[in-house]
C-alpha cells in the first residue's frame, strides 16, 4: 500500500508541476475600423485585412499570442476600448491632438490630410471650395481639423456650401464619383488607396494638416504597450515591418520606422 501511495503521490506531483509550467495563452484583441483601407477592412469573404491588421497579427505571432480581430464603426472606438471589448485602437489612429487621451505606442506611420476632387471639377485650390459640398469621415483627423477654427481648418470649412459627414470614406468616395459631393477631406494614404483603381481624381496641392499614426491603449496600460513596442522593434529589425509595408504601396512611403 505504501508503494502504491508513493506512486500516486509522485504522479500527482508530476501533474502539478506540468500544470504550473504550462504557459497561459494570451489573447490580443485588436480593435480597428471595419472600413478604413488600406489600414484595416473586411474582405468579401468576411476575413479581415490591411496593413494594420497584418502588422498586429505579426506582433502576436512574434510574442506567441492568439490574435483576435475586433472590427467596429469608427465612432464607437472609445466605447469598445473602455468596455474592454478590445485591448487597443490600432487602425490609422492619429496621435496628434490626442496625446493625453490614450497610452500611445511609438509612431509607425506619417500621414497628411488633403482634399480629393475629380480632375474635371475645376477645383484647383482650397479657395475654389467656396460654396462646394465637401465630404469627410466622422471622428477622423480631417473632420477634427475642419471643426477647429483656432489651429485647424475651421475657417475654411465655413466657406463650404455644406460639410457632409460620412460613416466611412468608402461611402464618401462613392458619392464623389456619383457627383453628390464636390470634394473629400481625407488622409492622403486612404485617398491614394481609394483612387488606386479609379482614374480621373486628384489631390489639391495645398495640405490641410499632417499627423502620425500609432496604437492607442487604455491610459495606464503601459505594460501591454511596452510589450507591443518591443515586438515592433524586433519586427523592424528583422524586416517584417518593411515586408508587410511593401504589400501596400499606397502607404509604404509614409512608414517611418527604421528609416
Amino acid at each position: 500500500m505504501k508503494k502504491v501511495s508513493a506512486i500516486i503521490l509522485v504522479t500527482v506531483m508530476i501533474l502539478s508541476l506540468a500544470a504550473c509550467g504550462k504557459k497561459e495563452e494570451v489573447t490580443f484583441k485588436h480593435g480597428f475600423d471595419l472600413d478604413y483601407p488600406p489600414y484595416s477592412y473586411r474582405n468579401d469573404d468576411g476575413s479581415v485585412g490591411g496593413f494594420d491588421v497584418e502588422f498586429a497579427q505579426a506582433v502576436c505571432e512574434h510574442l506567441g499570442w492568439k490574435y483576435e480581430s475586433v472590427p467596429f464603426n469608427w465612432d464607437a472606438k472609445d466605447a469598445e476600448l473602455n468596455a474592454g471589448s478590445c485591448d487597443c485602437i490600432w487602425s490609422g489612429f492619429t496621435i496628434n491632438g490626442r496625446e493625453d487621451d490614450y497610452c500611445w505606442s511609438k509612431a509607425y506611420s506619417d500621414n497628411t490630410q488633403m482634399i480629393m476632387v475629380a480632375e474635371s471639377s475645376g477645383i484647383n485650390t482650397l479657395a475654389d471650395l467656396a460654396g462646394k459640398d465637401v465630404g469627410v469621415q466622422t471622428a477622423t483627423s480631417a473632420y477634427d481639423l475642419l471643426q477647429d477654427e483656432e489651429e485647424g481648418q475651421g475657417k475654411l470649412a465655413k466657406t463650404f456650401g455644406e460639410l457632409h459627414v460620412y460613416e466611412t470614406y468608402t461611402i464618401a468616395f462613392n458619392d464623389l464619383k456619383a457627383g453628390a459631393i464636390d470634394a473629400i477631406a481625407i488622409d492622403v494614404t486612404s485617398g491614394k488607396f481609394l483612387m488606386s483603381n479609379e482614374s480621373g481624381y486628384k489631390f489639391l496641392n495645398e495640405v490641410l494638416g499632417s499627423e502620425q499614426y500609432a496604437i492607442g491603449f487604455r491610459k495606464g496600460d503601459t505594460e501591454l504597450r511596452d510589450k507591443v513596442n518591443a515586438a515592433i522593434d524586433d519586427l523592424v529589425k528583422d524586416g517584417t515591418y518593411d515586408k508587410i509595408g511593401k504589400k501596400y504601396p499606397d502607404i509604404y512611403d509614409y512608414l517611418c520606422l527604421g528609416k
